[in-house]
């Protein structure tokens, strides 16, 4: 790691920052099984808000491991840098005053602290959704075959058939997407970051 570098602060507080856009930063943080749902929810939570005038922008797991994490892969050194890496993209985008929307499997708790501490030390909010489903729902879905696969052995290092999830212990918004429909979670997440700002 270099050590000759000097962190360059702005001449906007982020105070003002908050004023001039009429919004707070916050990262939502969805978490989950393959196929539980996170990316529908993040893409539907996305539109929700930029409808309602929000700057709001999601980051999703695939989609980021097409440039920033491309050299990433599936094993859990790779994993616990990839969610490194978006926990910190993540802080630079609510420090901006956005609505980040991160959508990603992170599997361990200890990188989903990680994320949550790297907020915590700038101030800014971070809300955890655990994206639930059980395993026999989403591998139903199993949008992708990516379930399919890994039971015939041609994927390695898989989320819930041969590598662990660790379900969030507290998360602030918990979703189960075998019972609650797209629009109902929609309505759970908006209101707890409603409820949050009283």
């Amino acid at each position: 790691m270099a050590t000759n570098l000097t962190f360059h602060k702005g001449s906007v507080e982020s105070a003002e920052r908050v004023e001039l856009l009429k919004q707070k930063g916050v990262t939502i943080w969805l978490t989950g099984l393959s196929a539980s749902g996170k990316s529908t929810i993040a893409c539907a939570l996305e539109q929700h808000l930029l409808h309602l005038k929000k700057f709001a922008y999601r980051l999703d797991g695939d989609n980021v491991r097409f440039g920033l994490n491309k050299d990433l892969g599936f094993d859990e050194k790779s994993r616990n840098e990839n969610i490194r890496r978006i926990g910190e993209v993540a802080k630079l985008f609510a420090d901006a005053a956005c609505v980040c929307i991160t959508a990603f499997i992170s599997p361990y708790r200890a990188d989903r602290a990680v994320a949550r501490e790297l907020h915590a030390k700038s101030g800014i909010d971070f809300v955890e959704v655990f994206v639930d489903a059980p395993l026999s729902v989403v591998e139903a879905r199993d949008p992708k075959g990516l379930y399919k696969k890994a039971r015939a052995g041609e994927i390695k290092d898989f989320t819930g058939i041969s590598a662990p999830y660790e379900d969030p212990e507290s998360p602030e918004i918990h979703i189960k997407t075998d019972k609650a429909n797209l629009d109902e979670s929609i309505r759970i997440i908006v209101q707890n970051c409603v409820s949050r700002k009283e």
